[in-house]
């Protein structure tokens, strides 16, 4: 009996009765190559050399891996094809710099009505009543003040800071509470 064939897009298949018979076939030439190559390497020494048991027990041991190797192969082709799903990338956030922006600084166009309003007096307000003192006597050791040391921000003491910011170059820092903090941080420490 033939065996029967069947194309499948480029691919011959075998069918299920021919492969059996087929494996059932080499089953039987394996058991028997391996049967005689046993009994071959235990005749009498002078039948059979060295090269000659070497090479049939080379030859049993072809066919033997031969069929370890298609019998994995057909065991592989008759499992159940498991799917592994494959992970899924999601991608990266992009993180950009943005671009620094240049803006005009603003010029303080705004008149305070008295000296306490200012950003000398309000940032003087807030030392301490020793802190102020302080402040008084190092503008007058300077020679920037002449009123009496109380503590007291009033138009002796805006006076004799302005001055003095002047002379140190820092009169812009009067505009700002923060530049008067460091018109004063000067003076004390």
């Amino acid at each position: 009996m033939l065996p029967v064939t069947s194309s499948d897009r480029h691919h011959t298949v075998k069918s299920g009765a021919a492969r059996n018979h087929s494996g059932t076939f080499r089953a039987g030439v394996v058991a028997a190559l391996a049967s005689a190559s046993v009994a071959l390497t235990s005749m009498p020494a002078l039948a059979w050399g060295k090269k000659e048991q070497g090479f049939v027990a080379g030859v049993a041991t072809a066919i033997i891996v031969d069929q370890l190797i298609q019998n994995g192969q057909h065991r592989r082709d008759h499992q159940p094809r498991r799917y592994v799903e494959q992970p899924r990338y999601v991608e990266q956030p992009r993180y950009y710099e943005p671009e620094p922006v240049y803006r005009e600084p603003r010029r303080s166009t705004k008149s305070y009505s008295s000296v306490y309003s200012t950003p000398a007096g309000q940032a003087f307000n807030t030392y301490s009543p020793g802190e102020r003192k302080a402040i008084q006597r190092q503008l007058r050791r300077a020679g920037y003040y002449n009123g009496g040391i109380d503590g007291v921000f009033g138009t002796g003491t805006y006076n004799a800071v302005s001055a003095w910011a002047r002379d140190a170059g820092a009169s812009g820092n009067l505009r700002t509470t923060g530049g008067a903090f460091a018109v004063y941080d000067g003076l004390l420490f």
